[in-house]
């Protein structure tokens, strides 16, 4: 409901749905707010260059020589052909639709879970589209906010992704001294039971689409956002964390039908993550396998790279022309109440932990270049003590 308030009655509660994208108990100043951060997406396709431009000047995502240069450039000359990628998926992303609606969900069931730490309040923190984090920022700021966890929405951590928006908070802080908000982070969860629970309900039930005669002959592709192979051999975990959620579907599963993992997303001509999507069903589809089912097993919400790259550039377009019989797509996770209860789970078991962070945040990539990672990794792991004196 974007520019408009709407109050929804829900028993003697009154929730507030607002431009601040927040959630909480009327009447009550939020004790713990939950910063909820992902990459975002334009809405329209008048934002793409923007998002673009946002996406392509951040060095912590994909760094480029004489960024500052390049980045324009590069967003210019691309704007049209993903204007029309957003165009053939409806004119814009969901991702910040479902985001309110995981939010919604989380607050909710937090406030059941765990009421001593409530009321709650969500927050969207999108990295390259509104409501972008720093808007968030200075919005919490504004609202009185004094507990806050930043909790990343991609289950497996990269510098590139969770770590470029831990550091986007830090730089906010390095500018504005003044924030009285004490910070916690969920800054990684790939093995967490709620989320392999139902990557493997909606992989069940995704096989039940297919012919009785075929299922057995499906080949389960797990697809993950690729990543550059420098940020890899920096020792970014993010590679060896997906491999960790596909290991627990899989034991979830019993490992009933044969599987592999893939990359997609590759930009620019470096060498990145393989093998990519499109190679391995193309390369199935030479030695026979005429069934594959696609999981996006590092994101949580749809947006362009499951409508558009997995549904109908590989399932649809590809898949035929390789002359596959069936690409099917795993739906995501989007509003599923079984991830909405994960995600309160996350923060109520984070929350009761007392904990900063995760023991692996301590660390920083052992071929590290980028001297923000370490100053964020004290900046969130120090404790209130340490910060005032």
């Amino acid at each position: 409901m974007p520019g408009k308030v709407a109050l929804l009655q829900r028993g003697s509660r009154t929730v507030a749905l607002s431009k601040r994208h927040a959630t909480t108990v009327a009447g009550g100043t939020p004790k713990t707010a939950i910063l909820m951060l992902n990459l975002g997406g334009p809405e329209k396709t008048a934002d793409v260059h923007g998002f673009l431009h946002r996406l392509f000047s951040d060095k912590d995502l994909i760094p480029l020589p004489a960024q500052k240069f390049l980045a324009p450039l590069i967003a210019k000359r691309r704007t049209p052909k993903i204007q029309a990628q957003y165009d053939a998926i409806g004119g814009g992303s969901p991702i910040k639709k479902w985001t309110e609606l995981q939010g919604d969900a989380m607050v909710r069931q937090l406030q059941q879970l765990l009421p001593q730490n409530g009321p709650y309040q969500y927050y969207l923190g999108f990295r390259y589209a509104h409501p972008l984090t720093e808007d968030a920022l200075h919005q919490m700021e504004a609202d009185g906010i004094t507990r806050a966890v930043a909790f990343t929405q991609y289950p497996q951590y990269s510098c590139s992704t969770t770590g470029s928006s831990l550091n986007a908070i830090y730089r906010h802080y390095i500018a504005n001294p003044n924030s009285k908000i004490e910070w916690s982070v969920i800054d990684r969860w790939p093995e967490h039971t709620g989320l392999v629970d139902v990557f493997t309900k909606h992989i069940e039930e995704e096989l039940l689409q297919f012919p009785e005669e075929d299922r057995d002959d499906v080949v389960i592709l797990f697809s993950a956002h690729s990543l550059p192979l420098q940020v890899v051999d920096r020792g970014d975990p993010y590679p060896t964390e997906v491999a960790a959620t596909v290991s627990r579907v899989m034991e979830k599963l019993g490992h009933t039908h044969p599987y592999r993992l893939c990359w997609q997303s590759k930009v620019g001509p470096m060498p990145w993550l393989a093998p990519q999507t499109d190679t391995v069903i193309r390369g199935l589809a030479e030695r026979g396998r005429k069934n594959v089912l696609l999981v996006p097993i590092a994101f949580t919400s749809d947006h362009i790279e499951t409508l558009f790259e997995l549904d109908i550039e590989y399932a649809h377009e590809l898949g035929r022309s390789v002359g596959m019989k069936q690409v099917r797509r795993a739906k995501s996770l989007n509003d599923s109440p079984f991830f909405t209860k994960a995600l309160a789970e996350i923060v109520a078991d984070h929350l009761q932990s007392d904990r900063k962070a995760t023991t692996q945040l301590q660390l920083r990539c052992p071929l590290c270049v980028n001297p923000v990672c370490g100053k964020m990794r004290d900046f969130f792991l120090q404790t209130k003590e340490e910060k005032n004196g």
